[in-house]
């Protein structure tokens, strides 16, 4: 039988394929055009309301000095949290992330999906010499010089599908990308920087986050990790099996209460707590909390062994992403 032996959870923003001069200088431009801001209680607002409502320090929370620290924070995590993907021996990687119109569309957008072809094909990365910082750090999720396509474990995809149905969760199934589609951030992020040098084959577990109206609940994200967790378990194939939740946590505005109350909720497997998160508290960005929460109920028979969180402030309105970090301990 297959056994569960590795966990982990990455933030996928943009600012993780930034350089250090984009954090200290890049987004504080681009950041007041964002119209995808929401309060703490989960009302929609403006960066100029943020900016108006930030403490007195929040100006000597964005000095360039302080944002480099916190990009050289980021980089050093995302080192270790490669490097123990890489020690953890796995035959498998079950990912859980979301799209954001790129595999789907508001014409139909189902709440989860699972990919089971042979493959799944990430773009080639298009830049010219006139683009600007922002385009490059979005091009450095993609290829370069030609796609690429990456295994998938497609028997264990198939048979997770079926079997999720026959526990009445309604999953999308797809075998394969229409002509001009490409993996979405959530993956192609995984795959750039944590998966070079590997074959390792992934499993996508695509979940709509972002978009009204068919998001899944907190409770329901907790329910399928639970569904999840017993069913790799049963799957009749001796494999070591890693699961990895990629996106969040709180964005476009770093909310360190949320992040802080999530953490501690993981540490303790607090699965009560979790499932009755206030999905206002999950838009826009925070949406992609609900992929942890998939993950982390999946594995939860492993225990939380690291963590490293940033909160990625890049404005005196104190936009940004609380960028987050975890490992679970890993199996012999």
């Amino acid at each position: 039988m297959a056994r569960l032996v590795a966990a982990f959870g990455s933030s996928h923003s943009i600012m993780l394929v930034s350089q250090r001069e984009d954090w200290q200088h890049g987004f504080r431009a681009i950041d007041p055009k964002n119209p995808h801001y929401f309060d703490r209680a989960g009302n929609p607002t403006s960066y100029d309301a943020l900016l108006a409502a930030a403490p007195k320090e929040a100006e000597a929370m964005v000095t360039p000095d302080r944002m480099g620290e916190r990009w050289d924070q980021a980089e050093a995590a995302m080192d270790t949290l490669r490097d123990r993907i890489r020690a953890a021996r796995l035959d498998v990687l079950i990912v859980v992330g979301d799209d954001q119109t790129e595999l789907f569309r508001t014409t139909n957008n189902p709440t989860f999906a699972i990919y089971y072809g042979e493959t799944i094909c990430n773009a080639k990365s298009e830049l010219a010499d006139s683009d600007g910082w922002y385009k490059r750090a979005r091009m450095a999720r993609q290829e370069p010089g030609a796609d690429r396509d990456y295994p998938v474990k497609s028997d264990m995809a198939k048979w997770l599908i079926r079997a999720l149905c026959d526990r009445d969760f309604d999953i999308a199934a797809m075998d394969g990308l229409e002509r001009g589609q490409f993996e979405g951030h959530a993956f192609s992020f995984i795959h750039r920087r944590y998966l070079q040098g590997t074959d390792l084959p992934v499993i996508p577990l695509i979940v709509n986050t972002f978009d009204p109206p068919n998001q899944p609940t907190p409770r329901r994200c907790v329910q399928l990790g639970a569904a999840l967790r017993e069913l790799i378990d049963a799957y009749p194939a001796d494999l070591r099996v890693g699961v990895l939740a990629s996106g969040g946590l709180s964005h476009f505005v770093v909310d360190e209460e949320l992040d802080h109350g999530i953490i501690e909720a993981i540490r303790r497997k607090d699965t009560a707590w979790l499932a009755a998160l206030d999905p206002r508290q999950l838009q826009a960005g925070s949406s992609e909390i609900r992929n942890w929460l998939i993950a982390v109920e999946a594995v939860k028979d492993l225990d939380l062994e690291w963590v490293e969180y940033v909160p990625g402030y890049r404005s005196p309105a104190l936009t940004g992403t609380g960028l987050c970090f975890a490992a679970w301990r890993t199996l012999p």
